[in-house]
């Protein structure tokens, strides 16, 4: 966006923008630390771990899907493992019930009544692995903690740890004992990746490295407060009123699609809600804060829109027929919509 340093800087001078940008850069320090910590373990991804980055960053949650074997369940373990935080992975089956994942009441005998007893979503870093296998009403008991941070057993509510998010993993290619996300959940997930194969050189890496089972060990080099304190600066990061055109254009194609291309029109039933909005702001200033900005570009906005808008978009039976995908859809609005 040209102009777009000049466009933060017309409310603040650019004395005050080095500063907060030397703020922005100090705070983000941490990240860089999770990073590579990370990647002595986990080879190559790092599209993949910026993503869970910007979730740990943001607070937004993530659904991670791809083929087996890709390290999205080591990925996110490793990232657990690099923070002084709790961490309880979650394995989704059949036989799954709701009160295995947020607990129940149990009678106490010495108090003569009934107690709670919390499942195991009362972590700061919850996986929720191959999430898809575990029918609609375990899936939905994930909502409220979610969304609202919160769990309720029998008739009292608790809170959720804080930091609180969900990083869910789904095999795209095994249909045998699986259920499709409820349309409600998948929405309460701010991005969903799609994790591809490693190029031939990384794989080379990971050939040479991972010789036995056992994982390299890391030292955890981040702590909850850290996280939290640079989750607090997000909202300086300014978002300029181009931006959010930019942004709300992009999310109302999604709904309007036919005014773009008679074509799209066809294909998209609905388009993506408000919270795709919000999303996209949220990503946009993490992404800039990252970069060591204090000011959110249209590059922040496209770099996570597929991201944000691809589980979003709800497909048309013509659609399916003709084998289009919704990144199809994103990608052709993405280059119709005007770049500020």
């Amino acid at each position: 966006m040209t102009g777009a340093a000049g466009g933060a800087g017309a409310a603040v001078s650019e004395a005050e923008l080095e500063r907060r940008g030397d703020e922005l850069r100090d705070a983000s320090e941490v990240f860089g630390r999770i990073q590579t910590a990370v990647g002595s373990r986990v080879v190559g991804q790092n599209e993949m771990m910026e993503r869970l980055l910007v979730g740990l960053l943001t607070g937004g949650h993530v659904l991670l899907e791809g083929v087996p074997g890709l390290a999205k369940t080591l990925a996110v373990r490793t990232l657990a493992d690099a923070i002084h935080t709790t961490f309880r992975r979650i394995q989704f089956t059949p036989d799954l019930l709701p009160a295995d994942l947020i607990g129940t009441l149990i009678w106490d005998e010495s108090q003569r009544e009934f107690v709670p007893k919390k499942g195991p979503i009362f972590a700061n870093l919850v996986l929720a692995d191959e999430v898809n296998r575990a029918p609609a009403k375990v899936q939905s008991a994930l909502l409220e903690a979610m969304q609202e941070r919160q769990v309720t057993i029998g008739e009292a509510s608790w809170p959720v740890p804080v930091p609180f998010l969900v990083l869910a993993t789904q095999n795209p290619i095994e249909h045998e004992g699986t259920y499709p996300l409820p349309e409600a959940q998948v929405d309460r997930f701010m991005l969903k990746i799609r994790v591809d194969y490693p190029d031939r050189e990384e794989e080379r890496e990971i050939l040479r490295r991972v010789t036995t089972d056992d994982l390299a060990p890391i030292a955890a080099v981040a702590t909850p407060d850290e996280i939290l304190a640079a989750r607090s600066m997000l909202p300086q990061i300014r978002l300029d009123e181009r931006v959010e055109n930019y942004i709300l254009d992009l999310v109302r194609a999604t709904r309007e699609a036919g005014s773009i291309d008679p074509e799209l029109g066809r294909w998209v039933e609905y388009g993506a809600s408000p919270r795709a909005s919000i999303f996209l702001g949220r990503t946009a200033r993490a992404h800039a804060f990252l970069d060591g900005r204090p000011f959110t570009v249209p590059e922040d906005v496209q770099a996570f829109a597929l991201d944000v808008l691809r589980h979003r978009i709800m497909l048309t039976f013509e659609a399916e027929a003709e084998l289009v995908t919704s990144e199809q859809i994103v990608e052709r609005i993405l280059a119709a919509v005007p770049v500020p």
